[in-house]
């Protein structure tokens, strides 16, 4: 908004100076909110979160969290203080729950990066020379559906209790540190680059005095970035570095596309002045995908490359992913090449027996992207680990694998002590473990470092009420809240199965907390009832015609049970289906709402909805939102749909309507910017039924924003949750305030248990937290009214 001369504003008259302020309140609400896609001004937007969260009014509700107590996170890299023995520190790296340290060998944990700018930690590296310096790059490099954007650099210099930013802020991944061992100052960086959106600052980064400055020293394209680097420990002049070219869209995992050719290893021999090309040997440009490096301590000659190659080696006649989606033509896929002479040359050893070949294929699953990651046994060149759906070991130089069992899948770092090759330190999914004999057998800290992805919570009415969510890589869980001690002592809980998948969305019977909805998985539904002998279960998905286009669904389909009878669901692909016998039977009472581009669809269903709303006040007045961000409405219960797009951001996914339950013509919607890489919180609210909206985001400095709520006590209360945490207001929408003191943490989910009025969060890296709400809204309801 342009600025007004303040002399000129106290020299009119009353009547027009109160028209102007009305003009300017009017076009500030109106106004579309800027985009926040700049590392720089991400980061000023979270100082000013942190300003808001300490001078809350709320700043000292507690919130508690319940868990879960058995379920681990993602994790993308560990540390161990050496020699082992002498100190029982070690670091583990997750992907969305911040960096978490033990100086008991994993019996305690405690997180140290709760108030910095993001809680994606991409790679972490000790300073060989002084253990008490650690650097920790941001932003989880395997961009899997579910990554968080990083904020750049950090150092610590005292072990984790305080933080210095030192820049590289607009490279939102960072796939590799190396700290040069005879001169801390020099560090070097592999930066991977943005996620969903083409940026300059990828490829290798050096600074010669600690961070305060960095150059770039290896640079290809937009497209491609530094996603390994290793040091020869000899000469630390020396350098390999894999570049990676790659981008997310909507609709297509990472892959390599025509014209690509970006992919490649790298070597410098002066400190990263001059790099060469070493590909020869390996696959043609044009099938090389992501890389793994690493380089053997014990003979600095021999280096091994884990390829994501992209050849095709036979057609997929029926064949369906790791998610049941139709399969392309089956890649080569896992390969690891060898050389023996500094990379003048490579020699494909894996996969040279038909045995071994399918081995190779099974071994990454059909997501090969999100690995990558290649390990050398410091005292034995010929033994390699390799990390992928499960983790692997050559004791042959990788003409042969098997398979190390123990622990949970999905791989991402491993630490072997130089000092004695039978410790193991592994990074997973589902969090970290150590084995003290080569990968035989493994003790988990699953109970001890307690952190969790949930995509989702709801809660049902059983008394003591259950929470349920779905967990990355784990699936859909549920426990009780145990309120026996008391509102503001509620322990820690551990979570048991539910129905539904790792992403999934739930709804419980209102009248019947035995019955539970469940859909994931691209729009699986199905409806789990829970007997004296378990869950028993029930697919119910919609069907269409040969000659119809197929249904579209997202990762978390949307679904609702109508507010006026449970019996009646509505379910959400690119058309909006309704059930009025739980599931059994459906009809289709929506056209496409997407705008259905035949550009803009591949292997990950795209141009669906994200989000449906049932007016509490009157049957049949359906909001939805979709992922490429168009609303609709219907009055008649989808006979006649009316999109209410204008005012909107374009092309932001639509990640939450909510109609509300005290005012009919009033609905409320959030946009979510994460996969354009932008961190601007989009709210908007119209009292008319979406012909005009208003932004309410006020003073809200940074999101993006994953949900709202209003409160079903007091009509002026509304929640917000965002990818820093939750925000509430008083007033409607005017002025927010930070609700809480949560750690930084990704607020996917919202939801107020009414009966107990408990507000429940499911947060994507730091699992379920609970608050008493009482003290908010004061537990009286007003008198709904139309």
């Amino acid at each position: 908004m342009k600025s007004i001369n303040k002399n000129l504003i106290t020299a009119m008259p009353l009547p027009a100076f109160l028209l102007v302020f009305l003009f300017l309140s009017v076009s500030s609400s109106l106004a579309q909110p800027r985009p926040i896609t700049k590392g720089e001004n991400r980061l000023v937007a979270f100082e000013k979160y942190m300003e808001m969260k300490a001078r809350s009014p709320f700043t000292e509700l507690a919130w508690q969290f319940v868990g879960p107590g058995n379920i681990s996170i993602r994790c993308t890299d560990v540390e161990v203080v050496r020699p082992k023995g002498q100190s029982y520190t070690m670091y583990a790296a997750t992907a969305s729950g911040g960096l978490w340290k033990t100086v008991n060998e994993g019996t305690t944990w405690e997180p140290l990066t709760e108030d910095l700018a993001t809680a994606s930690i991409g790679d972490i590296a000790l300073d060989p020379s002084n253990p008490d310096i650690l650097w920790m790059g941001t932003g989880e490099a395997n961009i899997f559906r579910s990554s968080q954007s990083g904020a750049g650099i950090f150092r610590t210099t005292d072990g984790g209790k305080t933080w210095k930013h030192l820049g590289l802020e607009n490279t939102f991944t960072i796939a590799r540190i190396l700290v040069n061992p005879r001169n801390s100052q020099v560090v070097y960086v592999a930066a991977s680059g943005h996620e969903w959106t083409p940026n300059p600052e990828r490829g290798v980064y050096k600074t010669t005095n600690g961070g305060e400055t960095w150059e770039k020293i290896l640079y290809v394209n937009e497209l491609t970035g530094a996603i390994d680097l290793v040091m020869h420990p000899e000469n630390p002049d020396i350098l390999y570095a894999a570049t990676w070219q790659r981008i997310r869209k909507k609709w297509n995992d990472p892959r390599n596309e025509p014209g690509y050719n970006g992919s490649g290893i790298w070597k410098t021999t002066d400190g990263g002045k001059t790099w060469k090309k070493v590909n020869n040997g390996l696959p043609e440009a044009r099938y090389r995908g992501r890389i793994g490096i690493d380089i053997a301590r014990s003979n600095p000659e021999v280096l091994y490359a884990f390829i994501d190659n992209y050849e095709i080696i036979r057609e997929a006649y029926g064949e369906t992913d790791s998610y049941g989606r139709p399969r392309g033509g089956v890649i080569m896929g896992a390969t690891v090449y060898r050389t023996s002479n500094g990379a003048l040359s490579w020699q494909r050893v894996s996969g040279q027996t038909e045995e071994m070949a399918r081995y190779m294929e099974r071994h990454s699953g059909t997501y090969g992207w999100v690995f990558g990651q290649i390990r050398v046994d410091p005292n034995d060149e010929n033994t390699i680990y390799t990390m992928g759906v499960q983790l692997h070991v050559s004791n042959d130089g990788g003409k042969t694998f098997r398979t190390l069992r123990g622990m949970h899948a999905d791989h991402h770092g491993l630490w072997i002590d130089p000092d004695n090759s039978d410790y193991l330190f592994n990074a997973n999914d589902g969090g970290v473990c150590v084995s003290y004999d080569r990968g035989e057998t493994w003790h988990l800290f699953t109970e001890r470092l307690q952190a969790s992805q949930f995509f989702n919570v709801q809660v049902d009415n059983a008394d003591p009420f259950h929470i349920y969510g779905s967990i990355q890589d784990h699936g859909s869980y549920r426990a009780e809240v145990d309120l026996i001690r008391g509102r503001d002592r509620i322990p820690v809980a551990d979570f048991e199965w539910a129905p539904g998948g790792e992403g999934s969305n739930h709804a419980i019977d209102p009248t019947d907390p035995n019955r539970v909805y469940a859909a994931g998985f691209y729009g699986n539904m199905i409806r789990g009832y829970l007997q004296e002998n378990g869950w028993q279960t029930k697919t119910i998905v919609p069907r269409v015609y040969e000659d119809e286009p197929p249904l579209r669904g997202q990762w978390m389909a949307p679904f609702i049970l109508s507010p006026h009878n449970p019996d009646i669901v509505y379910l959400g692909m690119q058309y909006l289906f309704r059930s009025i016998d739980r599931g059994n039977t459906w009809e289709r009472i929506s056209p496409d709402l997407t705008y259905n581009d035949p550009k803009k669809m591949g292997d990950i269903p795209y141009q669906t909805l994200f989000t449906i709303s049932e007016s509490p006040l009157m049957p049949g007045l359906i909001y939805a939102g979709t992922d490429d961000g168009r609303a609709h409405l219907t009055k008649d219960g989808g006979k006649t749909w009316t999109e209410i797009t204008k005012g909107l951001v374009p092309d932001r996914w639509v990640s939450r309507v909510v109609a509300s339950r005290y005012h009919m013509g009033t609905v409320y919607l959030t946009q979510n910017g994460k996969r354009d890489d932008d961190f601007a919180p989009y709210i908007w609210k119209s009292d008319d039924y979406g012909k005009t909206w208003k932004s309410i985001v006020a003073n809200i400095p940074i999101g993006p924003v994953n949900v709202i709520r209003e409160d079903p006590f007091n009509r002026d209360i509304l929640y917000v949750g965002t990818d820093a945490g939750v925000f509430v207001t008083k007033d409607g929408g005017n002025h927010w305030d930070v609700l809480g003191d949560l750690p930084m943490t990704y607020v996917l989910d919202l939801v107020i248990q009414e009966r107990e009025n408990f507000i429940v969060i499911g947060t994507h890296g730091r699992g379920v937290w609970l608050m008493d709400a009482n003290e908010i809204n004061g537990g009286t309801r007003p008198r709904w009214r139309r």
